[in-house]
């Protein structure tokens, strides 16, 4: 257990590097929502629960009271999910969903330790062709995802401390993203 936590501690202490990226990554999305635009986010399995951690810090609140923010989960629809998985294929579960409320200027944030899903890929190839912004959280560069997507953050190391780094690197964003959030003011985002 000790060498769980000090990988885990190692895997941590590298995200200062990826600072650069979360501000633009903030920049980004604060011009989104802004422009009353919306976040859409999605992960399998692990990613699937960082992702929609995501989400409910936006619409929700992370520090402090603001308005809400437009952030969907796609993964969470299950009826859409289990619905587009056995009509039309897994692959295009969160493709067909960005193509039913992607708008342009829209962003779509990808969460995955792979960066190897199809269903994710799919997913960043339609945002793109739809002028959303596409991110990705992956593992270990090089991945198809990252190559996929506008700007990407790879985290290095097994998988449960790639999820775990992600986690940190979505409450760094969300601290970033913070201040901006405050200042759209609520007659903006009616």
């Amino acid at each position: 257990m000790t060498r769980h936590l000090e990988d885990s501690a190692a895997t941590i202490a590298a995200l200062p590097g990826h600072i650069r990226t979360l501000l633009d990554w903030a920049d980004r999305l604060g011009t989104c929502f802004a422009n009353d635009g919306r976040l859409l986010v999605a992960g399998n399995g692990g990613s699937a629960a960082e992702a929609q951690h995501l989400s409910a810090e936006l619409v929700g609140r992370f520090d402090g009271d603001r308005p809400p923010f437009s952030a969907i989960p796609l993964h969470a629809d299950s009826s859409a999910v289990t619905a587009i998985g056995n009509d039309f294929g897994y692959e295009q579960t969160f493709e067909r969903q960005v193509r039913a409320h992607a708008r342009p200027g829209d962003v779509l944030i990808l969460l995955t330790t792979s960066g190897e899903s199809p269903n994710l890929m799919r997913a960043a190839r339609v945002a793109s062709a739809l002028q959303v912004h596409t991110l990705a959280m992956t593992g270990a560069a090089p991945n198809p995802l990252a190559d996929a997507v506008e700007s990407a953050i790879c985290v290095v190391g097994p998988r449960h401390q790639v999820q775990e780094g992600h986690l940190v690197l979505i409450h760094t964003l969300c601290k970033a993203l913070e201040p901006t959030l405050r200042g759209i003011a609520p007659a903006d985002h009616a």
